[in-house]
């Protein structure tokens, strides 16, 4: 087995809680949705979440603010995402694990979240991170093969030198995988099962093969 050279983190769901994001597009974008065109906020609000179904979370609108503010002929996004910053939330085991790691390995995020949230998500975590990777911003995708084999080709690493954890079991789990990641699924809601699944983060410093 390669020597792990690289840990790689998902964002939302694994390092940042989702609390913030979702505020973002079922508070904030429904809000000025009501106020532009003059209806109440729960009318707003399904007209917005049936706009995202109908766009789906497999195509890279869905991840694109400046998409959506188009659409709606909603102006400047940048507001809403200052109205929203104090709902930002990082889980407990984040800045610890960082901290950890971070001596021991090169640490990057590579996420689906565009780079408009990303000053807000990796405020108080960036530092531990040589790069951050943003597939919808930096290659227009979703995370998919690709985008992993890009990323590989940035750092300079081969696949089997990295590791990546995060918890979607498509975009995070089997795109990871497929490109020759080593990859660990976290699932915060139940008990680990197999040898590919982490309950916390701090089962992935237990997880990491020694260097």
């Amino acid at each position: 087995m390669s020597r792990i050279k690289v840990v790689s983190f998902d964002l939302e769901g694994t390092l940042v809680t989702p609390d913030f994001s979702q505020a973002v597009w079922y508070e904030g974008v429904p809000s000025l949705y009501a106020k532009r065109y003059g209806i109440d906020f729960q009318m707003a609000k399904a007209i917005v979440c049936k706009a995202y179904e109908e766009v789906g979370d497999k195509r890279k609108e869905w991840y694109d603010i400046k998409y959506w503010f188009s659409r709606f002929q909603l102006g400047d996004y940048r507001e809403v995402l200052e109205n929203q910053k104090h709902k930002l939330s990082y889980y407990p085991d984040a800045s610890p694990v960082l901290s950890s790691l971070v001596g021991k390995y090169t640490l990057i995020v590579a996420t689906g979240t565009a780079r408009e949230f990303l000053p807000y998500l990796l405020d108080g975590l960036e530092r531990y991170f040589v790069r951050i990777f943003s597939s919808i911003s930096d290659y227009g995708q979703l995370k998919s093969l690709p985008f992993y084999t890009k990323v590989c080709q940035e750092i300079g690493v081969r696949p089997s030198e990295m590791v990546h954890i995060g918890d979607s079991w498509h975009f995070d789990f089997l795109a990871a995988q497929e490109s020759g990641i080593r990859v660990f699924l976290l699932n915060r809601s139940q008990e680990t099962k197999n040898a590919t699944s982490l309950k916390s983060l701090k089962e992935l410093e237990m997880r990491l093969p020694p260097r």
